[in-house]
């Protein structure tokens, strides 16, 4: 029997169990190209987010209208509805922003965490759980581009958000402003990320296995006062 999925486990899972860029690794174009400042990378990923909600709420109440054989040109259709919609808007109120990320405000249409949680999910799921998935996925994106832009904007020009965090003395790194910066950055958030991964699971499996131990010791000891 299939255990139920609670709408909670929906929510969370797209945060850390299931996150876009460190668990599926997807979305790595926009994640190392716009993250030189966590500005950036926190307007990326609201952006994303917006489009991935919406998107994500239209395609799971129109699902079951939507033919098979044209699923996939439908979902892109109305990801680019949304995409047009964020693109207009930041052009005409944040103008500053929405040149520096540039041409990957648009490219969002292709980004494969949207299309994919289209198929994955909310193709078969109702709205509700939809927007939860799509939201907890969201939220999974924004924690990886700020933290990832956080840590090249510190490194790089010793500040972020426009305080001063490293003192005068410190060199920014060059490095960490360009794509290789991104590369190294995104290399080490991973092998930290797969690290606790399997910490995790370690801890699991000797919990198990200490109560395995535990409860063949008591069926012995029973056996034995039985005898």
């Amino acid at each position: 029997m299939k255990k139920e999925v609670t709408l909670t486990q929906d929510f969370v899972k797209g945060i850390w169990e299931i996150n876009p860029t460190f668990k599926q690794l997807l979305g790595f174009c926009p994640t190392l190209a716009v993250t030189v400042s966590a500005m950036n990378g926190i307007a990326m990923a609201l952006a994303t987010t917006f489009v991935l909600i919406f998107s994500s709420l239209i395609i799971s109440l129109i699902r079951k209208l939507i033919p098979g054989q044209v699923r996939i040109a439908t979902y892109i259709v109305i990801i680019a509805t949304f995409v047009t919609i964020v693109d207009l808007v930041m052009k005409a109120k944040f103008p500053e922003l929405s040149k520096s990320l540039g041409p990957f405000i648009p490219l969002i249409v292709v980004n494969c965490v949207i299309l994919g949680r289209a198929e994955a999910f909310a193709s078969k799921n109702n709205p509700l759980r939809s927007f939860l998935d799509a939201l907890g996925n969201g939220l999974g994106i924004l924690l990886v581009l700020t933290v990832l832009g956080a840590i090249r904007e510190v490194f790089g020009s010793r500040a972020v958000f426009g305080f001063q965090i490293l003192p005068d003395a410190f060199e920014p790194w060059i490095i960490m402003i360009l794509p290789a910066g991104a590369f190294l950055t995104l290399g080490l958030l991973l092998g930290l990320s797969n690290t606790l991964t399997e910490r995790k699971k370690r801890i699991e499996r000797e919990k198990i296995l200490k109560q395995y131990r535990t409860s063949a010791i008591n069926d012995v000891i029973k056996e034995g006062g039985v005898a």
